[in-house]
């Protein structure tokens, strides 16, 4: 079962709300399939989950070769755009 209220005066954005639901003598949380859609992960996908001790990120675990490619992708645009982009922040 889904329990969620959507929230648009969340003050990190519009987001849901959601309720834990009862797995056994676990607790689960039920992720919407477009949700998981949006972020590509399916049920073979590893998740690393981390906290500040306030807050639960959850997000999948990046192989190294899509971490390369990124990284690589935005040095180039720093090489192209790095001035421009520096001025519009001023």
């Amino acid at each position: 079962m889904i329990h969620w209220v959507y929230n648009g005066t969340s003050k990190r954005g519009e987001g849901m709300v959601k309720k834990l639901t009862k797995h056994g003598n676990s607790l689960a949380l039920i992720i919407d399939r477009a949700v998981l859609d949006l972020l590509k992960i399916d049920s073979d996908t590893p998740l690393d989950l981390s906290t500040d001790g306030q807050v639960l990120v959850i997000a999948p675990v990046r192989d190294e070769a899509h971490q390369e490619s990124f990284c690589k992708a935005l040095e180039t645009a720093n090489r192209k755009y790095g001035r421009a982009l520096q001025r519009l922040a001023e």
